[in-house]
């Protein structure tokens, strides 16, 4: 890791200045700080805003680095992590991007001059920069509901193809022939996954015609958008599969404005429930992930490197899904 003297030994200045153009303080001519905003950035240095007071350069805080905290699967993940962490003595930073990765970048930044010991990160979209970044800094990091590729990196995920996979089935076996999905963003690893799971299973069942049935759309965004875009099909599908339960629910919005019922008109299976405590009475059959055991696992997986005791290959844990046949699934309608 570049310290402040490898800075300063390539601006041909002293650490003192480097220090001043770092915090901004004292004076510092242009062409200095020019020399040494350059050699930041040649050598990819990144300050320790906490300084030198650090024993052993050690917080005892780990970041949780999350896309949308207010979706009930993160929360739970969240819990997960917080126990993992708090029964091994560490504190937790949370951090929301909104899927945007400006914001994304702003927070990593923020985090790696704050020097925390490690991040559980859930890129806001595929690319392998972001945890590279983060790994030249010495940081360890295990990704959360994505699988990278281009990088070695541990990860722990739930298993979207298997789930995505068998609420797709279980839509064919009920007699649907006209099938859609209603997706996240096409640059998310969760979504691409779900989208090829559905398809493994339009492909056994010999329902090619369904392959581009895909609307692809936001975890965020209203998601009933694409669910309107999807009912003016011709003929328009008697199921959906909605990727995560923010889509289902726009889902169910729009079917209930274009005066469809649920069952009885179309079929609507979802990944991720809501829990019980919010939803005493569950309604749509789902692909559920153990959320909670993500977060847990992961955060236990981390602070192992930590300890330079984890496996000595990288990981990748695919946790497994269960699916819950409920009320919003059904044979279709012989109207």
């Amino acid at each position: 890791m570049p310290t402040i003297r490898d800075v300063a030994e390539r601006a041909g200045v002293a650490t003192m200045t480097v220090s001043r153009v770092i915090n901004n303080s004292g004076y510092v001519s242009d062409a200095t700080r020019t020399k040494v905003e350059s050699a930041i950035a040649d050598l990819g240095y990144v300050p320790n805003m906490l300084g030198p007071s650090l024993r052993f350069n050690q917080t005892n805080t780990l970041a949780l680095i999350l896309t949308d905290i207010t979706n009930p699967f993160w929360t739970t993940v969240a819990r997960g992590v917080e126990d993992a962490a708090q029964e091994q003595d560490y504190s937790i930073i949370l951090c929301n991007t909104d899927e945007n990765l400006k914001k994304q970048d702003q927070y990593l930044n923020m985090l790696l001059k704050r020097r925390i010991d490690g991040m559980l990160f859930v890129p806001a979209d595929n690319r392998a920069e972001s945890v590279q970044l983060i790994q030249k800094q010495n940081v360890g990091v295990v990704v959360l509901d994505r699988s990278l590729s281009n990088v070695d990196v541990d990860i722990v995920r739930g298993d979207s193809f298997g789930g995505a996979y068998q609420l797709a089935k279980h839509l064919v076996e009920l007699g649907h022939r006209d099938i859609a999905v209603l997706s996240g963003p096409q640059n998310i690893f969760t979504s691409t996954e779900r989208v090829a799971g559905f398809r493994q299973a339009m492909s056994e069942a010999g329902l090619d015609h369904n392959y581009e049935n895909v609307y692809w759309g936001s975890f965020r965004q209203n998601p009933s958008e694409i669910a309107e875009r999807a009912l003016q099909a011709s003929p328009h599908p008697t199921a959906f599969l909605a990727v995560n339960n923010f889509i289902a629910n726009g889902a169910l919005q729009s079917f209930f404005q274009a005066g469809l019922r649920v069952p009885e008109d179309v079929s609507l299976a979802s990944f991720d429930d809501i829990p019980a405590i919010i939803n005493p009475a569950p309604f749509l059959t789902v692909s559920v992930q153990p959320a909670y055991d993500m977060g847990y696992q992961a955060t236990q997986l981390l602070l192992s490197r930590l300890r330079n005791e984890g496996p000595e290959e990288r990981q990748e844990i695919v946790l497994p899904t269960e699916i819950f046949i409920r009320q919003s699934t059904a044979p279709p309608s012989a109207i």
